[in-house]
């Protein structure tokens, strides 16, 4: 089996898309996976999903949203309707060339799959949400947390610089330890921003906020996968949207890690149980075969 990556052509052409993988052998049509990064992250955080989901008879989609993968002052230009316009855009693509299509996102790419479910109902046939993030409760937070809206609604908030520091929401240091460098480096392409300003933080709450209500109008099959010790968004967080959502949902918590589960210690269980889930919905067996009629 070959999987192929689509880097040049797709890239260059639709700005929106971080890399594509399909398999060499498989059905052009067949199901698809939009994957979608977090807030100031990168396309690279999916990829450990992407491999997996790919080898199991997927074409997967990475999403880059608007204003990442640049500079700071780039996503700073960009608001929560310019990364949503990322999204819609890979959406219409996939659902042109293939018959079924999912999706995936972490942090703030799980709120952007939401909303897409919401808007399209007929062509999400599932969701996958990592690392939920209506409130920022973790455990490495400040006490003066909840606070943070409405500091974010000032001048000196709206422009507060949030700078990452270590552990950079990974509990593994050996795979937080190139990550990090990379960071301090400023290769936002490979590792995200270091940074994020208060403006920026400001879209992704607006933005949560108007979601809420739409969660009981999303009827598509949901995986939420959330890590006990996630340092930024504690399990209020999945146990929301889990008993909001309109549709059957399925939530899976693991330990050993922290907010960045597509990266830390527990990846592969994370790209292990949602093509298991999404497979079960798509008629793929095991092994990467479709079947059903």
């Amino acid at each position: 089996m070959t999987i192929e990556t689509y880097l040049p052509a797709a890239a260059l052409a639709q700005p929106s898309l971080g890399y594509r993988y399909h398999r060499g052998a498989s059905e052009p049509s067949g199901p698809a996976v939009l994957l979608i990064h977090g807030l100031a992250g990168t396309p690279n955080e999916m990829r450990s999903v992407a491999r997996c989901l790919s080898a199991s008879g997927f074409t997967v989609y990475a999403v880059r949203l608007a204003g990442h993968c640049g500079s700071e002052a780039d996503l700073v230009k960009t608001g929560w309707r310019d990364w949503y316009d990322s999204v819609e855009t890979v959406h219409a693509e996939a659902v042109c060339r293939h018959r079924s299509v999912f999706v995936a996102g972490l942090c703030l790419g799980a709120l952007l799959a939401l909303h897409l479910a919401a808007k399209h109902k007929e062509t999400v046939a599932g969701l996958a949400l990592y690392s939920l993030p209506l409130w920022y409760d973790g455990w490495s937070m400040p006490r003066f947390a909840f606070l943070l809206p409405w500091f974010l609604k000032t001048e000196r908030g709206l422009s507060y610089r949030f700078v990452g520091s270590d552990p950079y929401s990974i509990k593994d240091e050996r795979l937080r330890r190139p990550v990090a460098a990379a960071k301090q480096k400023g290769d936002t392409a490979t590792a995200g921003a270091i940074g994020i300003t208060g403006r920026s933080l400001r879209e992704m709450g607006e933005f949560a906020a108007m979601l809420k209500p739409e969660l009981p109008l999303i009827t598509a099959p949901t995986l939420i996968v959330h890590a006990v010790q996630d340092d930024l968004c504690g399990l209020k967080n999945p146990r929301y949207v889990a008993r909001r959502l309109g549709g059957p949902v399925r939530t899976v918590l693991l330990d050993d890690c922290y907010h960045l589960i597509t990266v830390d210690r527990q990846r592969a269980r994370v790209a292990g149980e949602t093509s298991t889930f999404f497979g079960a919905l798509a008629g793929i067996k095991p092994g990467g075969s479709e079947g059903g009629a």
